[in-house]
């Protein structure tokens, strides 16, 4: 069965959404007007020790989200991540076609689309490529594109900066629980943390107030590091309001999932989101998911509990976790 891609649909012509893009009336844009001016926490990362601490750690608490700069990943970097995305998504549908992902057989690396299950499933006007860019054992580049040619080597090098910043990250969480610092990378798996690419593609949508880009969700992952082109669209759900996130160049956006979430026992909040699209104009971003092992054992940390603190989460391994989001299960 072929996928219909976003990308063609939008390229066609289209005047008027087909009726599996238009979300129910509650959901949609027009209905829910998100607020606009109200600043993310802008955390240094150039700072000293003890003030990034405290920072990150009401951040995470208060909101969830927060924009990281100073953080010493090179603009030029960023720069060539978000040009080779563009690039793939610049190619042929052809060529492209030939990175399909088949979710339905299992294979969810590569180029997708969400697929309508039921003749009242709402989609997301989004395509995407997906793949996992660490732990090496378990990276497969067949999978990654071949075009543009300079793919590999500049996400290999962005790896290396997410991986450096995700444990420095990782310990500043611990020690604002007033936990050893590698509390919580031990907890998640240590080397063996599992970090995956999705890069979002949203084309210009006929009727945007009709849309999501993105369903309102939380990230399932542990954390999730986000850059994304000047168009913007991320919304956040802060005080019972969708929240409109500015863009701000060469800053880093780093949303609390939930299996931090979960290992703080809720002192740290994983961030509903969602995301919007635009009439004229292409928004893409960069999300980097940063994920415990299938096998490892997330439950709050025991460290944090006692009588007055009881665990408010069930422990179950990441695979059975992720089984039971995906498949909308009561966890």
């Amino acid at each position: 069965m072929e996928v219909q891609r976003v990308q063609v649909l939008a390229l066609g012509g289209l005047h008027k959404l087909p009726e599996h893009f238009i979300r129910p009336a509650h959901e949609q844009p027009e209905n829910t007007k998100a607020i606009e001016g109200l600043s993310l926490p802008v955390i240094s990362l150039s700072q000293p020790h003890d003030v990034l601490v405290q920072e990150i750690s009401a951040a995470s608490k208060e909101w969830g989200v927060f924009l990281i700069k100073d953080h010493g990943v090179a603009p030029s970097l960023i720069k060539q991540l978000q040009e080779v995305g563009q690039g793939f998504f610049e190619l042929p549908k052809e060529v492209k076609e030939k990175y399909a992902n088949v979710p339905s057989e299992g294979k969810f690396e590569g180029y997708g689309t969400k697929m309508i299950k039921n003749p009242d499933q709402k989609v997301e006007w989004v395509d995407y490529y997906f793949h996992l860019m660490s732990p090496p054992s378990k990276v497969n580049h067949a999978i990654w594109p071949k075009h543009p040619s300079e793919y590999r080597e500049v996400t290999e090098e962005y790896t290396k900066e997410i991986l450096r910043m995700t444990y420095q990250i990782f310990a500043l969480l611990s020690e604002g629980l007033n936990l050893e610092s590698e509390a919580l990378r031990t907890q998640l798996g240590g080397d063996e943390l599992e970090v995956e690419m999705k890069i979002n593609m949203y084309p210009p949508c006929p009727q945007p107030e009709l849309a999501l880009g993105v369903e309102p969700h939380t990230d399932m992952s542990a954390l999730t590091i986000l850059i994304t082109n000047d168009v913007p669209g991320l919304q956040i759900w802060k005080d019972d309001n969708w929240v409109a996130v500015d863009y701000v160049p060469d800053a880093l956006y780093i949303h609390i999932g939930d299996q931090i979430e979960i290992l703080s026992n809720g002192k740290y909040r994983s961030i509903l989101h969602r995301s919007v699209v635009n009439k004229e104009r292409t928004r893409m971003s960069w999300a980097v998911f940063c994920c415990p092992p299938g096998e490892a054992a997330i439950g709050p940390l025991p460290q944090l509990l006692d009588e007055q603190n009881p665990a408010k989460y069930s422990t179950k391994t990441y695979a059975e976790f992720r089984h039971r989001k995906i498949n909308k299960l009561p966890q």
